[in-house]
């Protein structure tokens, strides 16, 4: 059995779920120190120092595990002692983060060359889809080519010769049962997505209010989220259009309460610009939502190719056919709703929890 440091500086949402899986179920002793989840271009520079000056008997430890937002290159240098073998873990990575407005861009080196040295000084990188660690990769020389002088060759080959790919586990408490709604028929779109530009709300909004317009009976649960409390105006807007259609709307702070709702749920809708793996969307199929997803992202990974037909879509046009589908022939979905539903257990920490263990052992040098 290993001993193991689990490092990280943004302990909330998805990241929070992450650490306490898999600290609950690996056959490994796991330590976790934290800093809250906010403020995170400031965890990203300084939550190493932060680190390294906490006293933390880093040598006592046989490997250590960071989250992609701390700086391990600082780390290493900051820490009184020799590190023991580290793996970092990619959630997300600042290099193919879409900015917020094309053409107003504004590049920060900084925060690209961080993913970059962090993932060169672990001895061990993992992504949490393919997708997300090709996507990384194939960044890397482009944004070579954008430096004035001296750009470095071959990182990505560096990188790609220590990287594995590890998704993520979940806890699935109480998902054999549908929720029921009474003698309710109307069909419940769930949107659990975080509030933020990258997840594309006005394409959502956009459609829901079209269908809405052409008449089709529906309500919304719009989960979720919101950073920093400030309400987006297009989520304001479209609770206005919608009127009584919207039966929830903002974050469920009761995990039960949540759980709940997308036990309800009929679909669940992502238009997103930007994921790298998807835990809400695998959370509200598995509680019996049919994912109504882009065919692109990590989503086509994430999702077995046998339901590619039925839940991703490639257009606007597309979208709006499925969408309006799912929402008029509800009666029909229930044996889609079943597999897909059984489909999602594949990511379930029981399952996932023996990939994460050998990485460990391998960088404790446990296993070859």
């Amino acid at each position: 059995m290993a001993r193991i440091l689990f490092i990280e500086p943004y302990h909330g949402g998805s990241h929070q779920m992450f650490a306490k899986g898999l600290i609950a179920h690996s056959s490994h002793t796991i330590d976790c120190v934290t800093l809250p989840a906010c403020n995170w271009r400031w965890r990203m520079a300084g939550s190493a120092l932060h680190f390294a000056r906490q006293g933390i008997a880093f040598d006592q430890y046989d490997g250590i595990m960071v989250s992609g937002l701390l700086r391990l290159s600082d780390l290493n240098a900051l820490a009184k002692t020799k590190l023991p073998p580290t793996l970092v873990y990619f959630h997300e990575n600042q290099i193919t983060y879409p900015m917020p407005v094309k053409g107003k861009e504004k590049r920060d080196i900084q925060l690209f060359m961080a993913d970059i040295t962090t993932a060169l000084c672990a001895q061990r990188v993992a992504f949490n889809s393919r997708y997300h660690m090709n996507a990384f990769l194939a960044a890397i020389p482009e944004f070579m080519d954008h430096m004035p002088d001296y750009p470095v060759p071959g990182m990505a080959d560096d990188i790609l010769e220590k990287s594995s790919v590890l998704y993520p586990g979940m806890d699935f408490p109480d998902s054999g049962e549908k929720g029921g709604r009474g003698n309710q028929k109307i069909p419940l779109v769930i949107w659990n997505h975080r509030w933020s530009y990258d997840k594309n709300a006005d394409s959502f909004f956009y459609a829901v209010t079209t269908l809405a317009d052409q008449g089709l009976a529906f309500e919304l649960a719009v989960l979720g989220e919101c950073p920093g409390g400030r309400i987006p105006e297009s989520f304001l807007k479209a609770r206005d259009r919608l009127g009584p259609r919207v039966v929830r709307f903002g974050f469920a702070e009761d995990r039960a309460e949540y759980i709940g709702w997308l036990k309800r749920g009929t679909v669940a809708v992502s238009t997103a610009n930007q994921e790298n793996f998807g835990m809400s969307m695998v959370e509200a199929t598995r509680y019996g939502c049919v994912p109504l997803l882009p065919h692109r992202l990590s989503y086509p990974e994430i999702l077995p190719e046998r339901f590619h037909g039925a839940c991703l879509y490639r257009n606007q046009k597309e979208f709006l056919m499925k969408f309006r589908l799912l929402l008029t022939e509800p009666a029909d979905l229930g044996a889609l709703r079943a597999d897909v539903s059984q489909a999602m257990a594949m990511y379930d920490w029981e399952l996932r929890i023996e990939a994460f263990d050998r990485e460990l052992e391998r960088l404790c040098g446990m296993t070859a």
